[in-house]
């Protein structure tokens, strides 16, 4: 009995492999969604006719990582900021996208202490990379696309 159980743990991942396929997974719909590795630096739109629109600012690029933030144009009425909101970093090479955050102005330190269990750490990370698959499949069925984003140099900065 003890070796149909030992071989079941082999089969199942465990959660690092499973967060690192999340992450695969985010940068494969966020690339069919975004494209966002051919964009220049800046801040686009996309509007479709849910009148929910989704702002992508493109913070920084460099040869294999790109930094950019992902939200709607709903206002927190607590903090001024949009909500929800991502902080995405994609590396490019690795093809994976990792959620950094998604609390508006708020870092991983600030949300779960300075010095967390590497277990918390993980259980939010899986938590935040869950929820950006099942944002970004529902804005690929809303519509949202590259086809549909436009930059948008008259946004004005959001502050944190």
């Amino acid at each position: 009995m003890s070796a149909v159980l030992d071989r079941r743990a082999a089969l199942l991942p465990g959660r690092f492999e499973f967060l690192m396929g999340l992450y695969a997974e985010n940068y494969h719909r966020l690339v069919r969604l975004f494209a966002p590795q051919t964009l220049t630096p800046g801040r686009y739109v996309s509007s479709v006719d849910d009148g929910l629109d989704v702002h992508l600012q493109l913070q920084e690029c460099h040869p294999y990582t790109l930094e950019l933030e992902l939200t709607y144009d709903l206002v927190d009425a607590q903090t001024g900021l949009r909500t929800p909101s991502a902080q995405l970093r994609v590396y490019t090479d690795a093809h994976v996208a990792e959620a950094l955050h998604c609390h508006p102005g708020r870092h991983l330190w600030q949300v779960l202490g300075p010095f967390p269990p590497a277990h918390t750490v993980l259980q939010h990370r899986l938590r935040m990379n869950g929820f950006l698959t099942r944002w970004l499949e529902y804005l690929a069925e809303q519509g949202h696309s590259v086809g549909t984003l436009e930059r948008d140099d008259a946004a004005p900065a959001q502050v944190e």
